[in-house]
Protein backbone atom coordinates (compact mmCIF):
# COMPACT_ATOMS: atom_id res chain seq x y z
CA UNK A 1 0.00 0.00 0.00
CA UNK A 2 1.40 3.65 -1.41
CA UNK A 3 1.75 6.40 1.26
CA UNK A 4 -1.58 8.70 0.48
CA UNK A 5 -1.09 12.47 0.57
CA UNK A 6 -2.68 12.73 4.18
CA UNK A 7 0.08 10.21 5.40
CA UNK A 8 2.88 11.77 3.44
CA UNK A 9 1.23 15.59 5.23
CA UNK A 10 1.21 13.86 8.82
CA UNK A 11 4.60 12.35 8.11
CA UNK A 12 5.96 16.24 7.51
CA UNK A 13 4.30 17.30 10.59
CA UNK A 14 6.06 14.24 12.73
CA UNK A 15 9.08 15.75 11.60
CA UNK A 16 9.06 19.00 12.51
CA UNK A 17 8.76 18.26 16.39
CA UNK A 18 12.29 18.43 18.25
CA UNK A 19 12.33 15.26 19.59
CA UNK A 20 15.76 16.68 22.35
CA UNK A 21 13.20 17.64 24.56
CA UNK A 22 9.68 17.42 25.77
CA UNK A 23 8.86 21.29 26.73
CA UNK A 24 8.54 22.05 22.41
CA UNK A 25 5.25 22.07 20.70
CA UNK A 26 3.88 23.00 17.55
CA UNK A 27 1.01 25.55 17.27
CA UNK A 28 -0.85 25.60 14.07
CA UNK A 29 -2.98 28.28 13.30
CA UNK A 30 -5.70 27.59 11.58
CA UNK A 31 -6.31 31.24 9.70
CA UNK A 32 -2.72 31.23 8.70
CA UNK A 33 -1.56 27.44 7.98
CA UNK A 34 -2.92 25.58 4.76
CA UNK A 35 -6.14 23.34 4.65
CA UNK A 36 -3.93 20.27 4.38
CA UNK A 37 -1.56 20.90 7.26
CA UNK A 38 -4.77 21.99 9.72
CA UNK A 39 -6.03 18.34 8.37
CA UNK A 40 -2.97 16.48 8.81
CA UNK A 41 -2.44 18.02 12.41
CA UNK A 42 -6.46 17.21 13.34
CA UNK A 43 -5.72 13.96 12.27
CA UNK A 44 -2.52 13.73 14.27
CA UNK A 45 -4.46 14.66 17.92
CA UNK A 46 -7.39 12.30 16.36
CA UNK A 47 -4.71 8.85 16.41
CA UNK A 48 -3.62 10.81 19.92
CA UNK A 49 -0.10 11.01 18.61
CA UNK A 50 -0.37 14.79 19.71
CA UNK A 51 -2.00 16.45 23.26
CA UNK A 52 -4.18 19.33 20.91
CA UNK A 53 -6.46 19.54 17.85
CA UNK A 54 -4.04 22.57 16.38
CA UNK A 55 -0.50 20.59 17.73
CA UNK A 56 0.86 20.53 20.96
CA UNK A 57 2.96 18.23 22.65
CA UNK A 58 3.72 14.72 21.32
CA UNK A 59 1.95 12.01 23.24
CA UNK A 60 4.29 8.72 24.23
CA UNK A 61 2.76 6.76 21.04
CA UNK A 62 3.60 10.33 19.10
CA UNK A 63 7.11 10.67 20.18
CA UNK A 64 7.92 7.07 18.80
CA UNK A 65 6.23 8.15 15.68
CA UNK A 66 7.91 11.41 15.46
CA UNK A 67 11.49 9.31 16.01
CA UNK A 68 10.62 6.47 13.38
CA UNK A 69 9.57 9.22 11.12
CA UNK A 70 12.37 11.43 11.39
CA UNK A 71 14.69 8.27 11.29
CA UNK A 72 12.97 6.89 7.91
CA UNK A 73 13.50 10.74 6.62
CA UNK A 74 17.25 10.42 7.35
CA UNK A 75 18.12 7.05 5.72
CA UNK A 76 16.12 8.31 2.64
CA UNK A 77 17.72 12.10 2.67
CA UNK A 78 20.77 11.24 4.15
CA UNK A 79 22.88 14.75 4.55
CA UNK A 80 24.75 16.25 1.87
Amino acid sequence: MPYTQDIVDELNMLVRYNLETTQAGIKVHKHEAAPEIVAAVKRLYDKGLTTQEDGGYLTNMGHEAAEQAQMLLGLLHPAE
